[in-house]
């Protein structure tokens, strides 16, 4: 199974689970989880969106616009409910 796969079985079942599981899943995984969020602490990662940013303000990359960015979410959206 791939991890895409894996992955969306894992938002599917968290969706439904009952708060018991809920809880127990989330000590299992709170101190990574809390890592994770943290983001601005891990310097390469800080750099990277910098550099990213700097990119795209000098017009080397493209970016979008929200209006853009929520068309394809409603579109992903559609897609996922049509299955």
């Amino acid at each position: 199974m791939t991890t895409s796969a894996i992955r969306n079985k894992l938002y599917d079942y968290i969706r439904i689970a009952d708060d018991k599981k809920i809880k127990a899943i989330y000590t299992m995984l709170e101190e990574d989880i809390e890592q994770k969020l943290d983001w601005w602490k891990d310097n390469s990662f800080v750099q990277e969106l910098d550099a990213e940013y700097n990119s795209w303000k000098d017009g080397k990359a493209k970016g979008y616009s929200m209006a853009e960015v929520e068309k394809e979410l409603k579109k992903a959206a559609t897609k996922k409910t049509k299955k």
